[in-house]
Parts: structure tokens; sequence; C-alpha cells
């Protein structure tokens, strides 16, 4: 016996006769004469009818089944198509399912393993799943080196108050804030490299777009300066947006996401300076002084009205960390820029130029407080052979979380991991 998935059911020209499919009970209502059933699996959901048996009245939401029927189409039906069943086997009965109406938010991240089935988070995952395909194929398409850094380290890269230290062997050591230093180690041999890893923050922050763990693709590139990695970033970003716009049109419409919007995309994108966002800032009512760093607050601001993304270009040198390049054309800023996602989704990525020279990164290691005996394999960097070299951070779940038009960041990954959840 050969089974379906429910997309076939959709396709008039492929049908032949009886189907054969297996999935789960997404709906159920039950009429003195017949059931309506949706069945859901991987590829969508279909309504399908069947008399109602004794047997088939003891069928439950969320039990596994598989059944055979015919396909008839019906108007009055979801998708204009319906399954008209003969015969139903549970396979895995489901008693009492939890998940009902009305739950609040808490209760659905307790039972995260259950709430992954809903066609919310079903469509959210496959958008995750475009985003890293297109992603992939871009950087492949690029000439890119993908490249496997370790998560376990001993060099801070993000500040050591938001580092998750660990006792390595009897040794101290932390889980990865991000794989960068490593990548820059790697472009004096492959030149353009990129990774995706997951990047811890013990960060102690409630906004709606911070985890304490999350997927973090990078990537660097030698010879690269400041304008060349921007150009890099749009370019990857708009390659993402649209292949999931092509791929994943009815899971962003069905998120409430408008992909014709998102199809619009392009580049080069627009760009505000720092300067000029303290300004438009203050216009708005704001209090903000040269030296202030943007929070979830200011981004919302300056990209509420916004339907693509914008650069925020260049940040004050002591809001970022020590490997940021100095602009020689303004010392106070460092060569550094945001991607900022509209209508007040904030950063989804962060890039620029790395400091190049050993004495000036020796210098701005130290100031950061941190001794560069511990940074002993990365300054040598700087001693052997040194280039301008850029490079970048996305932000996965922050870049699902403006395309699936999501509330809050939880529900851009699985099984979500803040300071306060680490179950399931």
């Amino acid at each position: 016996m050969e089974y379906k998935t429910v997309d076939y059911c959709f396709k008039p020209e492929k049908h032949d006769g009886e189907v054969h499919l297996r999935g789960w009970v997404h709906r159920l209502r039950k009429q003195k004469g017949n059931i309506f059933l949706t069945l859901r699996d991987s590829t969508g959901i279909i309504q399908c009818i069947l008399p109602n048996t004794e047997e088939y009245s003891l069928v439950t939401i969320e039990s596994s089944v598989e059944l055979s029927g015919e396909i008839r189409e019906d108007s009055r039906s979801p998708g204009g198509y319906e399954i008209r069943v003969n015969n139903m086997a549970v396979v895995g009965a489901s008693d009492n399912y939890p998940i009902r109406k009305d739950f609040s938010t808490e209760f659905l991240n307790d039972v995260r393993h259950l709430w992954n089935r809903s066609r919310k988070m079903q469509a959210v995952m496959k958008v995750k799943s475009g985003v890293l395909r297109a992603a992939n194929d871009w950087f492949h398409e690029n000439d890119w080196y993908q490249v496997t850094p370790p998560i376990i380290n001993r060099s801070a890269c993000e500040g050591g108050s938001t580092l998750f230290k660990l006792d390595y062997f009897g040794d101290s050591a932390s889980l990865s804030q991000s794989a960068q230093l490593y990548l820059e180690s790697l472009v004096y041999s492959l030149e353009r490299v990129w990774s995706l890893t997951t990047s811890f923050r013990a960060e102690k922050s409630k906004t709606p777009r911070h985890l304490a763990e999350f997927t973090h693709l990078e990537g660097e590139q030698a010879w690269a300066t400041f304008e060349d990695i921007l150009g890099v970033e749009e370019k990857l970003l708009t390659y993402v947006v649209k292949q999931v716009v092509e791929r994943n049109y009815r899971e962003l419409e069905l998120l409430g996401q408008n992909p014709e919007v998102l199809s619009r995309i392009s580049t080069p994108f627009d760009r505000i300076s720092y300067e000029e966002a303290i300004a438009s800032l203050n216009q708005r009512g704001r209090n903000m002084q040269f030296g202030d760093d943007f929070g979830t607050d200011e981004e919302r601001t300056l990209t509420a009205d916004l339907d693509f993304p914008i650069f925020l270009v260049g940040a004050p040198v002591s809001a970022k960390p020590f490997y940021t390049k100095i602009d020689s054309a303004d010392e106070r800023l460092v060569l550094s820029a945001d991607i900022l996602a509209p209508r007040g989704y904030g950063e989804i990525l962060t890039g620029g130029q790395r400091e190049d020279d050993f004495e000036s990164i020796t210098r701005r290691i130290q100031e950061e407080g941190f001794d560069p005996k511990d940074y002993s394999w990365y300054l040598d960097l700087r001693k052997y052979g040194s280039v301008p070299h850029s490079g970048f951070g996305f932000g996965i779940e922050r870049i699902v979380r403006w395309l699936c038009n999501l509330e809050h960041i939880l529900d851009a990954t699985p099984y979500p991991r803040t300071m306060t959840r680490s179950f399931p």
C-alpha cells in the first residue's frame, strides 16, 4: 500500500482512485450520522468524512490514524477537496489531549513538546527551515566555505557579563557567545568562511527579542572593507527573503505576513547614520546623547513605519566589543553596522570591519578588562600576516520572528531557552 501526503489531495491532475493517508487528528466534529475529521500531516490539512460508527466514534484529537478513501471536490471544504473515508485505523490513541482553546502562553510553553504540533508552530518551523536552506545555498553559490568552530572556549567575544561559565575538567571555560574569533582565524586559510552554530548569552533580559540560546549564522571575509561586508550582508538577506517567499508563501500567509511586501525587498538598503538616528529619536521625544547605545525601544521607534530593512551605520566605541575597527574619519565611532528589520522588529544582524592592528586590539582588550593572555592565539593573527577583514552575525530566530510576524521570539524556536525557562 502506497501512502500519499495531504498536499497530494489538492493536485487533481494526479488523482487516481482510492487514496491512502496517514497523520494526526487535528480537529474533530461528531454529528449523528457523520464524523468530520481534519487530518494533519507535515504537508497540510484536509477534511475527512466518515460514518459515525461505534468504532470510529472512539477517535480523539491528536490520535494518529491511517485511512483510505475517495478524494472528492467540494467547494465547502477547506481547500476545495475532502476525503470520503472507506476505512480508518487508529495507530496511536490520544486520551485527554491537554491543549484546548484559550490557554495562556506560559502553559503552551510548558507543553511545548505538544504545542509544536500546532499549525502556527508547524508554519514557523517550515519558514525557519527555508531561511537556513536559502542561506546555505547563497554561501555555496558564492564560493564561501562552511566551517565548524568550537562551542566550548576560554575567550569571551561579547563581554564577560553574559558568559555561561562551566568547569572544563577542572579548568575554567564557557559556552560560545559567537564563533567570530575562530572564523577570523580561518580566513587566513580559506578567505571566505561561514558557520551555523548555537550561541549562548546569559543576558537577564525579558524583551520579545532575546533568547539565552540561539541559532547564529556568521561569516568572515579576508581582504573585505567595511563597505564590502555591508554589500555581502544585504545581498545575503535579500536572497534569503526572496527564497522564503517563493518556497513558503502559504506559511507566511497563514502567519499573517504579507509575502507580496516581502518580495519587494531589494538592494541597496537605505541607511541611517548613528548621529542621524540620535537626531531622529530626539525629534520624536527621546532624550538621547552621543555615546548612548540603542535598545529595543529605540530600534522600534526608528523602524515602526518602514516596510524594508535599513542599515544603522556606525556606533560609539564604548558600545561595541574590542574587535571592531575604529573609524579613522571619526575616532569616537567604530566601523560597525546593524541591519534593523522593519515594523519595529529591530536588529537582526550586526557586522563590520575588524581591528587588524596588533597594538590597537591589545589595548582595547585590556580596556575592556580582559587578560591578553587569554587571547594569545587570537592576537597571533595580527602578528603573522594580518590583513583587513570584516564579518557579520545573523540571529536566525530574529529573522524568523520578523518574517513570521511573531509577537515574541519564543515562537521562533521549538524549545526556547530564556532566563526563566530551561524545560521542556
